[in-house]
């Protein structure tokens, strides 16, 4: 087995459109431009579009892609992607030194026959570690997680990744490919993916991303929010960060539908607020002067002491000590919904 190269070294870039896998060809090297990069990956579907397009991860909605390639700024980014950049080379040269294989940068990539299909490739392989029967053309996706995400590799990698990999597969015609996960910083995996064990997923998620691509982005008809509230959400207020004026939503049937739904939910929030209030009363009554409440002789509940956090008066904080306030006290921009009164409850 060849000596390794150290991930991230400088190599001869292909020429864009040559083929650089059985299947895909070059749209831009590894050094191109950022914005160029941007730009280019918006004329089709890229790995990391895959697992939110199939509602594998609550957080990135399939709106959020399907506003990506019309091209609006929809990129919150934050510490867990910059990190997940600083640390690619550091992951990507363990595998290979661990593997004792070579591997090299290579870019933007496309499908030679479906154009809307692409991926950038974290690293490919040039010498694979497998057997030497399997020495065929593969890569390898990196990817670094939170200690808080560390049980979802315990069985392999987790659906999302999974389903990334998986896309990058039938993008450039691998038979496999391989993954290096660091978790927490210090947590190191590897694993394998073959694209035979997987061969109707694959096909069930082509299928799913040529039908995005084609009844939403060419369309241009957004698909329906789902996912994670508290995301969307977040991802309009991205969207329209001044807002003003009025729209009126009654011939909005989802619009009207989401109003009494949303005053249904807040009726069941709030009673189950009430409810859980006088349950503890009832519970805290039955310990007396207890700490403890034992149901044959073991433990059930007991009342403990709690660290809240504590209460900042911040009139008086800004008033007396501005400089610590400012210091200290960062922006924290919401909205919230108001219903007017005669739309409240049924209606």
């Amino acid at each position: 087995m060849s000596t390794t190269v150290q991930a991230g070294a400088a190599t001869t870039a292909p020429a864009a459109g040559r083929r650089v896998t059985p299947t895909g060809r070059l749209i831009l090297p590894a050094d191109a431009d950022r914005a160029d990069w941007l730009t280019a990956r918006r004329s089709g579907i890229g790995s990391s579009d895959v697992p939110a397009i199939l509602g594998l991860v609550e957080k990135n909605p399939p709106l959020k892609v399907y506003l990506d390639k019309l091209g609006h700024d929809v990129d919150d980014a934050g510490e867990a992607a910059y990190w997940g950049t600083v640390n690619e080379a550091n992951v990507a040269h363990r595998w290979a030194m661990q593997n004792r294989s070579v591997i090299r940068r290579v870019g933007l990539v496309a499908h030679q026959d479906h154009p809307h299909w692409m991926t950038t490739l974290d690293r490919r392989v040039t010498e694979c570690p497998l057997d030497s029967h399997e020495q065929a053309p593969c890569a390898l996706e990196i990817k670094t997680r939170s200690a808080f995400k560390s049980a979802q590799w315990h069985a392999g990698a987790p659906d999302d990744v999974t389903a990334q990999v998986l896309w990058q597969i039938a993008v450039n015609g691998y038979e496999h490919m391989h993954y290096a996960v660091l978790i927490g910083g210090n947590d190191y995996h590897q694993g394998t993916i073959r694209a035979d064990q997987y061969a109707d997923v694959i096909a069930d998620i082509t299928t799913a991303v040529d039908k995005f691509w084609v009844e939403h982005v060419q369309a241009q008809v957004p698909p329906e929010p789902s996912g994670d509230g508290e995301a969307l959400t977040k991802l309009f207020r991205r969207l329209h960060p001044i807002r003003s004026g009025s729209v009126d939503i009654v011939r909005h049937d989802d619009a009207l539908d989401a109003l009494a739904d949303y005053n249904r939910h807040q009726r069941a929030e709030s009673a189950a607020r009430k409810a859980k209030s006088q349950a503890k009363a009832r519970m805290v009554a039955a310990l007396g002067d207890a700490q403890e409440a034992l149901i044959a002789g073991e433990r059930a509940y007991s009342l403990e002491p709690s660290n809240a956090a504590p209460r900042v008066d911040l009139e008086l904080l800004a008033e007396r000590w501005p400089d610590a306030y400012e210091a200290c006290v960062t922006p924290n921009p919401t909205e919230r919904i108001a219903i007017a009164q005669q739309y409240k409850g049924d209606f």
